[in-house]
């Protein structure tokens, strides 16, 4: 009685592996490019285009986003040390938004005075947790 059971051909088995397996490739690919495209057309890039150190205790930041997605900064931070950050607080105040293309001036009004030769480090923070890390020499 087992004998008389019949599987289905090889060749039958055959196509219909090579039907599923072009399906799982179609499917992927749908995926990856509607995840691409919606994924591009979203993207801030925050880069550092001037920092002025002035007045002994004020340093001026310009962040530019050259990407094609607003962004908004939540909080500026500054040491002396990578490592060692602290908030300040700047103006104008945060939040402040960032629209795509164009750029936007923080000041730091400093508790002491910076000191000249010093390198300062800040990291730059947005709503969406972009991180923008950079340091320069006063």
């Amino acid at each position: 009685m087992l004998r008389s059971k019949r599987g289905i051909s090889p060749i039958l088995a055959t196509l219909l592996l090579i039907v599923i397996a072009v399906a799982a490739i179609i499917i992927t690919y749908a995926w990856v490019i509607t995840f691409t495209t919606t994924t591009t057309e979203q993207v801030t890039v925050l880069s550092v285009e001037n920092i002025r150190f002035y007045d002994t205790n004020k340093t001026d930041i310009v962040i530019r986003n050259s990407g094609t997605s607003n962004a908004k900064i939540v909080t500026v931070y500054m040491g002396i040390s990578s490592t060692n950050l602290q908030n300040k607080t700047v103006s104008p105040a945060l939040p402040q938004n960032l629209v795509a293309g164009n750029s936007v001036t923080l000041t730091i009004t400093h508790t002491g005075s910076w000191t000249a030769g010093t390198r300062y480090y800040f990291k730059v923070v947005t709503e969406a947790g972009q991180i923008l890390p950079f340091n320069e020499k006063a």
